[in-house]
């Protein structure tokens, strides 16, 4: 089956993810929080960035490499990370960071993965990238940094925008629990879903492998919402930035900047790129597009800038770089994508967002990342 034929976008892939899912996955993997403004904001402020498509400008050959960290990449994304993947797709991590690793591009691992950074080393390339949810003990810390250096994971990325828990509505109202129960209430959209059914009933109902070693004692007390990595993260400070700079001798990225004024006192501190995102509207409702963020931040910093929240193609991509943009990454359509197509549905995302840079380059008559003419902004 041509993929490219039956599905063509990144819509066709969530349409298809949405028939395979159970409701409680589905919501789990496509809700923001409270009205879900911010998850909309994303979508509308991108589609306001436009540009002058260039004419007779003759044949050329598009060049979709850039650099990062002082690196050559062949292509300007990779795969973000989301917490609990296996939860989307039995082995998800695995399949992602497989992709990744035969695509040359960077695969993000969640703290809060269904996979433990031990799991995930036979997979993954020379390009592999942890998310830390910051450990509130020195000594958790200082092990958890220990084994993602032994995994193989050379980036370190921490996340600084969920100091307490988001409510994601959504979640709640769908049933969801952490860590996820069958009830019979969910036994019921299991039932509705029989491709995941079947591929999620060989491994069972995941749960996060990474915190295994660290959890003991009475876990209630947590709220339906809340998973129980809160019982081990703290709210990070600038204290904190330091300490993990300091013990940390690889490529340090801080994920969830939104205001400018952080970014240089950031860049002070030694980190090596700043990662530009609203976490998809899932964290905080009220916060700007991550798109309208990003030139101010530009402007703040000569650091590179990591952008994600409401990518949905190779446009948005190019909207993002033309604004100061270094790298991008995605999350959720990487995940529409194995629920919709399974281990295929990684290849095919990363080869249709490939294609699609290259046509909107090539209306552009930008031969490379480096000559996209400047945006124009479309009225609201």
């Amino acid at each position: 089956m041509d993929l490219h034929q039956h599905y063509p976008g990144l819509q066709d892939l969530k349409q298809g993810a949405k028939r395979r899912l159970p409701k409680f996955v589905w919501e789990y993997l496509d809700s923001g929080t409270g009205a879900e403004a911010a998850k909309a904001r994303n979508r509308t402020a991108l589609d306001r960035i436009g540009f002058e498509p260039s004419i007779l400008h003759g044949p050329m050959e598009v060049d979709l490499s850039t650099r990062l960290f002082g690196q050559p990449r062949p292509l300007p994304f990779g795969i973000a990370p989301v917490g609990m993947s296996g939860l989307v797709w039995p082995d998800a991590e695995g399949h992602l960071a497989r992709s990744a690793a035969g695509a040359g591009i960077p695969f993000c691992l969640s703290t809060v993965a269904s996979q433990s950074p031990e799991d995930l080393a036979p997979h993954i390339g020379d390009d592999a990238w942890f998310q830390l949810y910051p450990p509130k003990d020195e000594s958790i810390r200082k092990d958890l940094l220990q084994r993602i250096r032994a995994a193989g994971f050379k980036t370190l990325v921490l996340t600084v925008d969920v100091p307490v828990a988001s409510r994601r509505e959504r979640q709640v109202r769908s049933g969801l629990t952490q860590p996820p129960k069958l009830t019979p209430r969910l036994l019921a959209q299991v039932a509705l879903r029989p491709a995941w059914a079947l591929a999620s009933a060989k491994r069972g109902m995941p749960h996060m492998r990474t915190l295994d070693k660290y959890i003991s004692g009475d876990q209630s007390g947590l709220p339906p919402h809340a998973h129980i990595g809160y019982l081990l993260r703290t709210s990070p400070s600038w204290d904190y930035v330091q300490w993990l700079r300091d013990n940390w001798e690889g490529p340090f990225v801080i994920k969830g900047v939104l205001r400018a004024e952080d970014a240089p006192k950031l860049e002070s501190i030694g980190v090596d790129a700043l990662w530009i995102s609203n976490h998809a509207g899932r964290q905080f409702d009220g916060a700007p597009a991550s798109i309208e963020a990003l030139p101010r931040i530009r402007a703040a910093t000569t650091l590179p800038l990591i952008f994600d929240s409401g990518i949905e193609g190779g446009l948005d991509i190019l909207r993002a770089f033309a604004l100061g943009a270094d790298f991008a990454m995605l999350g959720r359509a990487y995940h529409f994508a194995l629920a919709a197509l399974g281990p295929n549905g990684p290849d095919h995302l990363t080869d249709m967002i490939k294609r699609d840079l290259e046509a909107n380059m090539g209306q552009l008559g930008a031969a490379d990342l480096a000559a996209l003419p400047q945006p124009m902004m479309h009225p609201i």
